[in-house]
This record gives C-alpha cells, structure tokens and sequence, in this order.
C-alpha cells in the first residue's frame, strides 16, 4: 500500500495517540508513527506539541527514520529553538557517523535550522565535514556555509569557514568545486564590496577543468563564475572562450545560455580581424537554433535572450531568417517575440522572403499578431530603404481588404514611412481618406490627423475633413485632441483665408472649454505665437521635421551592455536590469562588459556605442522620441543661454539678478566690472565674510589651484560612427569650475562647420555654460581642441548608470549621438569640509543600512599623503586619528546637488590595503564615490 493511507485520517485525539506510539519500543511502529506526523504537518496540522517525542527517534540507524525526523526539525526548530538544543547532540554524533550519507544529511539539516542559537554548536560539525574524506559529505558542506553566512556572516568569517571554501576551489572532486564556486557566488551577492571570489588565472583554469566533469547545475553555476572574471588579454579571453565553446552543444538549455553568456562577453576583447572571432560567431548560431525546438515556455525566455543578443551582434543570427517564421501553432507570446527578431534581422538580403512572410500574418484571425505583423511591414520599410516601394504597395493591398483594425494600423505606419521618406508615397493620401469614418482608435485617429494636416495643400477638402473630426472634440482621447489643434493650426498656415473660423473654434475648445492643462497649455502658445508673430508662428509650426530612425525600441547602449552580462536569468526575460525588480535593491552589482583590449581595433569603451546600431554603421537618422536620446531633440541645439551658473550659495532665487550680473554688480557701484561667468567659483558667492578670509586660508582647499585629478581623455565617438568626425574628451574641474575638454578631428574629406552641443537630462543637472565654440571651419585631417565650460543647472533625469552623460553634436553634416561615463568627482565642491561635531552628529543620523564597505588595494600611500592627494580633488579631511596602530582618516565632501557624503578611511602603515566605509543619505551615490576614491589615490 502507498504513503498516501496516512493522509486520509481525521480523527481527534490522535496527538496522544501519536505521543503513545512514537514512545513504543517496536521500531516499525515508531517509524509509521513519525510518518503519520510529518503527514499531518505536510497538511498544516500544528504537531509541535510532540517535539520532545520525535527528537527521541533521532537515536536510530535506520536512514528513512531519519530523514524524516530531520524534516521534522527543520520545520519546527524556529518556533520552538529551545527544544532544538536536545538535538544538537545527535547533530554532532551523526556528523561523526562512519556512514557517508548520514554525515551529510546532518549537515545538511545543521544549515537548514535557523535558530542563532544552535549556531555556534554547529561550528565544530561543520569544519570536520568541510575536510571529510568523502567529496559528498564536503560538497554538502560547502552549501551549509553559505546557509549559516545568512543567519551570521560575522561567525562564519571568525571562524574561518571563508577560506576553508576557497580552499575547496582547488578540491580533486568536481562536484565539491561546483558547490564551492555556488556557495562563495551566493556570499558575495549578498556582500558586493567583499572580493570572494579572487579569481586568477591559476583558479580559472581549476574552474574550468571541473567544468567538463560537473553535473549540469554545476556546469552552470561555474559559467556564471566565469562570466564574472575580467580576463587580462584577448588571448587569455580566447583561451577561455575555447574551452567554454562546447558547452554549447549541452542538453540543458541553462547551461547553453549561461555559455553564450560568457562568449558574448569575452567576445568583446577579442579583436574582430581574428579569425577565431569569425568562427566563435558560427559556432554561436546552431546552440541559439536549437533552443527554438523546445516547449514554447522555454521558446520564449530562449527568444528573449536571443533579441538582446541580436541586438549586440546582428551578424551572429543574420543567415537564420527562417527559424524565426512563425508557426500556426505557436502560442501569441512566441509569435510576438519572433516577429521583433525578424524585423531586426530584416536586411537587403532577406527583405524579399520576410515581406511575404509578414503579408500573410496579416491574414491571421489572431487580432494582436495581425497588428504586430501590419507595423512590421512598416517597421521593413523604414529599416530597408530598397523595400519601402514594396511595403508601401503591400500595406495599400491590406487597406483594400477593408478589416478594420488592419486598416487602422496601415494608416499608423503609413504616418511613420511619410516621416521617413517625404514627399515620395503622398499619391496613396487619397486611398487613406476614404477610410475615415472607419476609424475608431485613438492612434489610428491622430495618424490621420496628422497626415491631413502635414499635407493639408495637396488635399483639398482639408477643413471639410478636420472639421468632421471637431464635432465631437471632448469626447476625443488627449492624443486625438493635441493632434487635432496642431493639425488646424497647421492648415491655416497653409491656407489662412478659408479656415480662420476653424483655428478660432478649435483654440477656443482647447483653451476655455477643457480641463486638461497639455491641451490649454498648447492652445494658449498657438493662439499667442499667431496674435503676434505669425511669421514665427510659420517657422515653429511647419519646421522641418527631423527623420526618424528605423530602430525607435532598442535598448540604450549602456542598459544593453549590462543585460548581456544577465544573459539566462530574470533580467534577460524582463529586459530590466535586476535592480528595477529585486526587492530592497541590497547586494544587487551593476555588471558591464568588459573594455576592449588594446589588439582590439578601436578604444571605443562599450557605453559610446551608438544604440543597437549594427558594428560599424550608425543609422544616419535622428531617433524618435521613443529613444531615450530622442529627449535630446525636445532642447534646442542652437547656443544655449550664456548666463553664470548658479552659484550653489544661499542666495534666495528671487534674488538672482536676471541680468545675469548678479547683486555683486550692485554693491560695486556703476563702475563695477562683473567677472566672466566661468572663472567664478561657485562657493565664493556663500558668504562674503568668510569668502575673502578663505581665499588665503588653504587648508580649506578654495585656494589651491592644483585643480582634482584629470583623466586622460579617450575616444568618445570614433569617426567611422559620425561620418568622419571623431570627438575625444575627458572632463575636468578647476577652481569651482567644470569643463568638457573636447578634441574634434575631422577624418572626412569636407570641411565641417556650424557645430552645436547639447546634453540630455542627466543626474546632476550637467549642461553646457556657454555655445560650442569652434571659430574656423574644421578642415579635413584638422583637429582642434575646445574647453567647453558646463553647469549643473539643467534638467535632471535619474539615468542608469548614475554617471552616464548623453550628448547630441549637430554640425553641417548630421547630429550626431554618443554616450559617456563622467567621474563623479568633478561634481565635489569646495566647500565641503564639514566641522567635527557636526560630523559627528550626521554620521549618527544617517541610518546604518545606508553605509558601504569597500576596499583600496595596491595604494602604497601613507596617511599624510593620501589626506593632501584628496584634498586636492575636494575630498575634506575632517579628523585623524590613530586606533590600535591603525591611521582612521574621517572625511567629508559635497556634491554640487548639495548631497553630503562621509567617509571614515583605515590605513595600516605598511599595507597596501585601505577599508573604506561611506555614509550618504543617498546610497546609491557610493559606488561612484568609491571608484573616485580609486581614481584619484592610484593615479
């Protein structure tokens, strides 16, 4: 008979009953007893009255009868840790009994007890298993450290275990290895700052030697290991790519990704002319094919995974168009999935087959497929110049067929194929009006909209049709409102004498009669841009629109990078870093690639990769507002205002002087000569009694002009990116005063001029101070250098990673994007030396959770040299002491948004080594302190 009869009892009174038979001396009846006790358990009965009772059948040799009062244990010892003491003894018995399997199922059970006070008699048991002569006893143990470092981290590193587990790195048996690497990778989670995982070349090659003889979980978590090591040269990252490259013909699909994994990133030092990078990208494909044959769940995180892939490297799925062709029986999840593989791997080549493809979809009852299969077609056109005539004529096929909500999105991407090729397909604008009144959905509608009103001269009942859609105006959705008061605006411009009536209705709907202030805000600029200047008016309202690009939703450059580093687990599926998902945020680390290797043929650092652009073509269009740099088209590109940055002082706002020459100009009477705005360091406006006093006071740092460490500058935007301009750069702060130091060369064989910069909102509100300033035209193989000033009092957007800087650069030939990474201590101000109480009583203040632990290594600087190399980069020292022969350095800095960070630096004379805890009421700043920290003492 099954397990399942003890499962069918209810009786009452059956506790005593239990009690009765878990005391008999029969051991058959013992164990039935304790089987009816786990069943009752496994059901949600409380059965920890008969705790006492079953920790007595814990004196057994029979190994079923354990395990079950194991489970027994761990389920109850929390809520009665008093009781648990009495087993600690048999815990320590087992762990020295001489059958193999019972040591590790005690120790097993050891690591599963929470209870802090059991804790400490688990200690001796589990060092004796960590050395057992049996590898399955000391794999076992392995796990159980890492469980007890989650109850108490301080007893597991006192009593040495750390390195006892490091030690099993090096253990004969695979298995062992695996577990180790698990445990020590589970440990350094949850403690980013503590440097586990030491890994070199020697351990590398112990690690991937237990590779080819793991089971396929260790396989696994040793590839997440290895994805986490930052090889020294291409040809160590090649070497390790080449023992990895057959996991990718494993069984399990995990261990495949998490090999892809660590090719994708190791491929990135490898230089592109070798020839072993040509065959890795072969090798790569058939793996990422197979995974396509499996169940449709694992299908979909499969083709998740591959999108970011493609997204990174086009060139690795370009010949495998066909796996992506959707099957009839695939659910609609895999089926959305590959259609936005098959639009970013559409090229000249494959355009023919994937537009077939993709016109049939578009008879699919499946109404969100047929949609997603319409913009596709769309999406074709604006992607393959050569198609566009195709796609224009395919989609003109599917409005014949009068379905209505196919014709709804062929008008959406129709809107989008105007944008991108004007004034090519307007012959088809008639075919669109006579689907008007069919249109129900709020962006088919403002599609249409915007058409009429973008080609309002060459339809001719313009006014007749916009008016049809003003009737019913409030009952309009926001966007089908906004579109419809630009369109108007915009068919009076061409027309002024027929439609004045309309603009008048329409302004005064928007203005008086509606409620939401996107609406009224824009009627209110229409109606006073053509009350007073409707030349201007022409200018703002009928602009040349700049084009779109043909990937509006890829994912930014840097966001990319690191999801590459996720490959296979959640981030990848969510396409969110784990950052925006994991609960509390704590021990989540922001991974990036690797740098390229100096073989390699660019110094391009990852985060300057244009976005998603297939290497070596940047798509010669602006994006659209979908892209996080499409913010940067919503600022204008001419000269930005020229005004003084605003100190950080404690002036009121409303005493800025407009002007620009702030009350100083006042005070000084009419002959007073205000100072250029970029050499005022922002501090000295805070108080004037102090200011002059600490002018000659150079302890505090304000006088010193040795200026903060500067980075050499590095290739930002390589030329082959920007049509022959490459821009170099580092950036520096001076004296209160931060500058962009810029290097233009001009590689094409025209001349450049009319250059103009902007930022995107960034973290610290970083803008330029004054216009891009480049007086002569740029000649080819000319290179000029500029130092363009900046201020932090422009727009702020929270950015991912916290220092990344989008730029825009416009010349006479495009505009041009990149991204870069910005140190954070050109953001340390002058003034930021703290006095020592209040010091004191802000460290208090800031919660413990909020303070960081890192180490310096390999700093062979005393205290005294440290202190003046940190101040000299705004970095205070408020105090220094000596504890137990330790120099304890106390420091305090500021950031331009006003943010304090504190720091307490431990120097040991004669080690290398510093600790370095950080506190800040913005956590999330200290990362970025401690690399500024690194940055400044080793250079």
């Amino acid at each position: 008979m099954t397990d399942s009869k003890y499962f069918t009892t209810t009786k009452k009174g059956e506790i005593f009953e239990l009690k009765a038979e878990l005391n008999s001396d029969k051991k058959e009846k013992k164990k039935e007893a304790v089987k009816k006790v786990i069943a009752s358990m496994t059901v949600g009965k409380d059965v920890s009255a008969l705790f006492p009772d079953v920790v007595n059948c814990m004196q057994t040799d029979n190994l079923e009868l354990k395990k079950l009062v194991y489970l027994y244990l761990m389920n109850y010892a929390k809520s009665q840790p008093d009781m648990a003491i009495m087993a600690v003894n048999t815990f320590v018995k087992d762990c020295e009994d001489p059958n193999p399997l019972i040591r590790a199922l005690a120790v097993r059970t050891m690591g599963c007890i929470r209870v802090d006070k059991i804790t400490e008699y688990l200690c001796e048991p589990l060092r004796k298993c960590l050395k057992d002569e049996d590898p399955y006893v000391r794999k076992t143990a392995a796990v159980c450290v890492a469980k007890l470092h989650d109850i108490n981290a301080q007893l597991v590193e006192d009593q040495g275990f750390l390195d006892t587990l490091k030690d099993l790195i090096s253990d004969s048996n695979p298995m062992v290895v695996a577990n180790a690497v698990a445990a020590l990778s589970e440990i350094a989670e949850s403690h980013p700052s503590s440097n586990l995982l030491d890994l070199n070349p020697q351990s590398i090659n112990k690690l991937l030697t237990a590779l080819n003889e793991c089971t396929e979980w260790g396989q696994i978590f040793i590839l997440d290991c290895l994805a986490n090591y930052t090889p020294k040269d291409d040809r160590e990252a090649q070497s390790i790519c080449e023992r990895v490259t057959p996991r990718l013909s494993h069984a399990n699909s995990a261990v495949v990704l998490s090999a892809v994994k660590v090719l994708m990133k190791f491929m990135e030092m490898l230089s592109k002319d070798l020839d072993y990078y040509g065959t890795l990208l072969k090798k790569l494909a058939p793996p990422l094919v197979t995974l396509l044959s499996a169940e449709p769940e694992l299908q979909y995180v499969a083709l998740r995974n591959i999108n970011l892939i493609v997204q990174k490297r086009p060139e690795i799925l370009k010949h495998e168009m066909k796996v992506f062709f959707v099957k009839y029986n695939d659910p609609i999840y895999v089926k959305l999935e590959k259609l936005d593989i098959m639009i970013r791997l559409a090229s000249q080549a494959n355009i023919a087959q994937v537009l077939a493809e993709l016109k049939e979809y578009a008879t699919e009852v499946d109404v969100d497929f047929v949609r997603k299969a319409v913009r596709a077609i769309g999406r074709c056109a604006i992607k393959v110049e050569q198609s566009a005539e195709r796609c224009v004529s395919t989609l003109l096929d599917l409005i014949q067929t009068k379905v209505n909500y196919v014709v709804q999105e062929a008008i959406v991407v129709i809107k989008d194929i105007f944008r991108k090729y004007p004034n090519k397909y307007e012959s088809v604008i008639a075919t669109l009006c006579e689907n008007l009144d069919s249109l129900d959905e709020p962006e088919a509608r403002a599609a249409m909209i915007w058409i009429v009103g973008e080609y309002a001269e060459r339809i001719d009942n313009a006014d007749e049709l916009l008016e049809s859609f003003l009737e019913g105006f409030h009952d309009e959705s926001t966007q089908v409102q906004l579109q419809l008061l630009t369109a108007i605006v915009k068919l009076f411009l061409k027309k002024p004498t027929e439609t004045q009536e309309l603009v008048q209705q329409v302004l005064s709907l928007a203005t008086q009669d509606s409620d939401n202030p996107d609406l009224r805000d824009r009627g209110y600029i229409y109606w006073r841009l053509l009350s007073t200047d409707p030349v201007a008016a022409k200018e703002v309202v009928l602009a040349e629109k700049p084009l779109i690009s043909e990937e509006t939703d890829l994912i930014e450059p840097t966001l990319l990078d690191e999801l590459i580093c996720y490959i296979g687990t959640l981030a990848s599926v969510y396409h969110k870093p784990p950052s925006a998902f994991v609960e509390g945020g704590r021990g989540v680390v922001h991974k990036s690639l690797p740098p390229r290797t100096a073989s390699s043929e660019s110094t391009e650092s990852p985060e300057t990769a244009p976005a998603g652009a297939p290497s070596g073509e940047q798509p010669d269009v602006i994006p659209t507002q979908g892209d996080l740099l499409g913010d940067l088209l919503n600022l204008d590109l001419g000269p930005p205002v020229g005004g003084p940055p605003l100190a950080t002082s404690s002036v009121q706002m409303g005493a800025v002087d407009l002007l620009g020459g702030g009350l100083d100009s006042l005070i000084g009477g009419p002959n007073f000569v205000a100072p250029p705005a970029a050499a005022v360091p922002p501090n000295l406006g805070t108080s004037m009694g102090s200011g002059l006093s600490d002018l000659f006071d150079l302890t505090s740092g304000v006088g010193t002009l040795s200026g903060s460490y500067v980075a050499p500058k590095a290739v930002w935007l390589p030329a082959m990116k920007a049509k022959g301009l490459e821009i170099s750069g580092t950036f520096t702060r001076q004296v209160g005063s931060i500058s962009m130091d810029l290097q233009l060369t001009n590689k094409a064989l025209q001349v450049m001029t009319d250059f103009a910069i902007q930022f995107n909102r960034n973290s610290f509100g970083l803008a330029p101070a004054a216009p891009l300033q480049v007086h002569a035209p740029l000649s080819p193989n000319q290179t000029v250098e500029i130092s363009l000033p900046l201020n932090t009092v422009g727009s702020v957007m929270k950015m991912e990673p916290l220092n990344n800087l989008q730029v825009a650069v416009k010349n006479n030939i495009d505009v041009f994007y990149f991204s870069t990474l910005y140190p954070l201590h050109i953001l340390f101000v002058e003034d930021g030396k703290m006095d020592r109480q209040m010091f004191l009583a802000t460290w208090k203040d800031i919660p413990n959770e909020n303070e960081a632990q890192f180490q310096i290594r390999d700093c062979p600087l005393n205290a005294e040299a440290v202190s003046s190399r940190l101040q000299s980069s705004n970095i205070f020292t408020v105090a220094k002491r000596n504890v137990e022969g330790q120099d304890m350095l106390y420091q305090s800095l500021k950031l331009t948004n006003g943010i304090w960070v504190l720091a307490e630096l431990r120097i040991q004379p004669g080690n290398p080594s510093f600790t370095l805890s950080l506190k800040c009421r913005a956590p999330e700043v200290s990362q970025h302190v401690y690399q500024a920290y690194e940055t400044i003492l080793k250079n």
